[in-house]
């Protein structure tokens, strides 16, 4: 840990406790990889610089889910942590993602993120075993005494297939090293009942229910889309906190599709696309404009879909590069082609 995080009165990477433990606004970070497929430890403390300085987060989630921790190796781990500790460690708590549904193989990671100098710890429930609850209780209890750091717990039953159950989650928090939870299960009833009975902070693990998990108690978030609009989530806590709801409400409701995916399909002839028919693209594209932005004021920028042509065979599609699955163009009769997207991606509004 650094000399700057030491100053800080033991709060992680300098980041204000004030019922906080890791900070408020934090971002899941994918992790960047160069056109070889090797680490890009360079693009990964370039990108956590600019999630910390320009997209105002006070903690970063380094080798979560997000960050691509089921392929990584424990050695590209470490190398990940040491680049992003080194580029904004002074001024962010930075939490190391070591869980694996292996006991053993956690609190190994977990012993290396704490050399590396991480300031917390993400547990996520381990996957696909399906423990029962007194097995996560060994299996969280082990991990967390294996280092001297805070401990996140990450429930996510979609992916992993187990719930931490309300009960386990109270006796967890016994434990002095288990301090908070992401949740990405949503079940408000379940987390109130944690809170009135324990210290455990809450964190929301899914983006659409930031503005709902702040109102039942949530510190902050664990986001994705905090990548792209970290700086607007910020503004969201900051508004609710500070009492003025409604302000929050309107954040709330103008980051609706952001990394939501709807489909939007317009028709354009072959012909259109053979000759490059700008007329009829950018007619496309208002349509999507009117859908996805027709809140945004004429002057606030956007995110829009560079439209990339390629052909296969007689039959040209269209791609759109985005943060999730891949959508092409397909043909609906044939002398058409339909197009279709998913928001956000992350491109320029053609000229």
């Amino acid at each position: 840990m650094t000399e700057t995080q030491q100053a800080s009165a033991g709060q992680p990477g300098g980041a204000p406790r004030d019922g906080a433990p890791f900070g408020r606004m934090l971002t899941a970070m994918i992790t960047p990889f160069t056109a070889d497929r090797a680490l890009d430890t360079d693009g990964a403390a370039r990108l956590a610089t600019y999630l910390v300085d320009d997209m105002r987060n006070d903690g970063l989630i380094i080798s979560g889910t997000t960050g691509e921790s089921p392929t990584t190796t424990d050695h590209e781990k470490g190398r990940l942590l040491h680049a992003v500790i080194e580029a904004v460690g002074d001024r962010a708590t930075i939490v190391a993602g070591v869980g694996t549904n292996d006991t053993a193989h956690t609190k190994e990671l977990a012993k290396q993120a704490e050399r590396a100098g991480a300031d917390g710890l993400l547990l996520v429930t381990p996957y696909y075993n399906k423990p029962p609850q007194d097995g996560l209780v060994a299996h969280f209890t082990a991990a967390a005494d294996a280092t001297g750091l805070p401990c996140l717990l990450y429930d996510i039953p979609g992916r992993t297939g187990t719930p931490i159950a309300t009960q386990t989650l109270i006796r967890l928090a016994q434990h002095p090293r288990i301090v908070a939870v992401k949740d990405a299960k949503g079940d408000f009833g379940a987390a109130s009942q944690v809170m009135l009975a324990t210290d455990l902070v809450f964190y929301s693990g899914d983006d659409m229910l930031n503005l709902p998990w702040l109102s039942v108690g949530a510190a902050g978030f664990v986001s994705v889309v905090g990548h792209v609009v970290g700086d607007r989530l910020h503004d969201m806590i900051d508004a609710y906190r500070a009492g003025r709801v409604e302000e929050a409400r309107q954040i709330h409701l103008d980051l609706r599709y952001v990394g939501q995916e709807f489909t939007l399909s317009v028709p354009l002839t072959l012909a259109q696309l053979k000759k490059g028919d700008r007329k009829a693209i950018r007619t496309a594209f208002d349509k999507l404009y009117e859908h996805r932005y027709a809140h945004h004021s004429p002057d606030e920028p956007v995110e829009m879909v560079n439209i990339r042509l390629a052909v296969i065979g007689k039959r040209p599609r269209l791609t759109f590069p985005k943060l999730k699955r891949g959508a092409t163009a397909r043909p609906a009769r044939k002398r058409d082609v339909y197009f279709a997207t998913s928001a956000p991606a992350l491109a320029t509004w053609p000229s």
